[in-house]
């Protein structure tokens, strides 16, 4: 079992990677769902709206921090390489670095921007409209079950 600072590390990265599958959830469960079923106009504007407040402090501080933590996680247990929870250290700090943190920056991130440079009310959004919700919640998904296995891989780790 890992201790002092180094445990506590991971209890950070841990709760971290838990609070953002539990938003990445919500999204891929409900809030999409929720969404797709208004009028293309609608559901443009309002993810428009939400990208922009997922922006702000709140988010981006777990979202990142997280980040911060998983790398952390893992540089830490290259150097010191414990006699346990190594190999799940690093599988959990790999799912979110790169199935999480990666899959937003290059999937998710892409198509937001795309998202902006459609006008709500046009035939062009109305079009783009479906593509966008199927394409972004399954790769939604995906950084959802990141962030979990990352949870899951940490644990271990701890006990």
């Amino acid at each position: 079992m890992i201790d002092g600072p180094y445990f506590v590390l991971t209890v950070v990265g841990l709760l971290g990677a838990g609070l953002v599958a539990g938003v990445f959830c919500g999204f891929s469960t409900f809030v999409m769902q929720g969404l797709a079923a208004l009028p293309a106009a609608q559901g443009v504007a309002a993810m428009k709206a939400i990208n922009v407040t997922a922006l702000r402090r709140p988010f981006m501080s777990v979202f990142l921090g997280s980040t911060l933590v998983c790398a952390v996680i893992a540089v830490v247990t290259f150097v010191l390489w414990p006699d346990e929870g190594a190999v799940e250290l690093l599988v959990g700090s790999a799912l979110y670095l790169f199935g999480c943190f990666g899959v937003t920056v290059l999937a998710n991130v892409p198509r937001n921007n795309a998202l902006v440079k459609v006008e709500a009310g046009t035939g062009e959004a109305a079009a783009y409209w479906p593509t966008y919700v199927r394409e972004w919640t399954a790769w939604n998904h995906v950084r959802t079950v990141a962030a979990a296995g990352a949870v899951v891989a940490y644990l271990p780790a701890l006990v």
